[in-house]
């Protein structure tokens, strides 16, 4: 089993106390109160009630530390004091349209580096979590990264650019990408959540994933869970500058590379 450090008890507790709230939200999807944040991108009241108590929680729970959040934006912690990095619903589309898979993102960085992550998925009740150096978790059980050594073996994942967050290039390029893996793997998902997909490749589920354009927050927790399963994650120029560019490219020690060179002769 599991030995829970006193700062993932402090993150499971605040995921728990905001799915409560979240998943009465999800019974009675068809009720809730939505505006739009903006072409495809959907803000609904449910994502500023779990921030909030994730804030509330966070906050009693580590006076002093910073904040970035999808909805709050970024909050001034103590000097050297770490920041929470939220995600209060990732995949809100799924979550407004009735489908059950999205999650609450919660990470840790101090002085740019991540130091802790957690990915809690409500419906299924798996907590995902990892700290620097001490490996990756799925509730009470060690993961680890698939072990998958060739591409025609490989299960991907990846995310389909959407209305303003692409342009007729993009778009071309992501196609060219899609069609290389396809072609060379088992086969390519997307369910659109990204910290779940990351989730999904430190668990062993998916072989590797690929997606651009990411926040901060929909990333994070996932980079660290993937890195501490003992996985790869990278940019496309396999530079360490994902939490800055926003591209991922996250895959087991054996298919990262193959996959990055299968992206790359997408774009030639």
């Amino acid at each position: 089993m599991a030995s829970r450090s006193a700062l993932i008890s402090v993150m499971n507790k605040a995921s728990l106390a905001a799915s409560r709230r979240m998943m009465r939200d999800f019974g009675e999807v068809e009720n809730l109160q939505v505006s739009r944040k903006g072409a495809a991108d959907f803000v609904s009241q449910a994502d500023i009630t779990a921030e909030r108590v994730l804030r509330e929680e966070l906050e009693k729970a580590r006076p002093g530390w910073g904040f970035i959040m999808e909805e709050g934006g970024q909050v001034a912690g103590d000097e050297d004091a770490p920041v929470w990095i939220i995600d209060p619903i990732d995949g809100t589309t799924n979550f407004l349209h009735g489908i059950p898979h999205f999650a609450i993102s919660i990470a840790v960085m101090k002085a740019d580096r991540l130091i802790a992550g957690s990915i809690y998925d409500p419906c299924r009740n798996e907590f995902y979590f990892a700290e620097a150096g001490q490996g990756a978790f799925l509730n009470n059980r060690r993961i680890r990264a698939s072990g998958r050594r060739k591409m025609a073996d490989g299960l991907f994942s990846t995310g389909i650019p959407f209305l303003e967050r692409g342009t007729p290039e993009s778009d071309a390029l992501f196609l060219r990408e899609l069609n290389a893996v396809m072609q060379a793997s088992s086969g390519v998902r997307r369910f659109g959540a990204a910290s779940l997909d990351l989730a999904f490749v430190a668990a062993g589920r998916y072989d590797g994933y690929w997606e651009r354009g990411l926040k901060i927050w929909d990333i994070a927790a996932g980079i660290l869970l993937v890195k501490e399963a003992g996985g790869f994650v990278s940019d496309f120029s396999s530079r360490d500058l994902m939490l800055k560019s926003g591209d991922v490219v996250a895959a087991n020690s054996a298919l990262h590379m193959p996959l990055l060179k299968l992206l790359r002769s997408a774009k030639d």
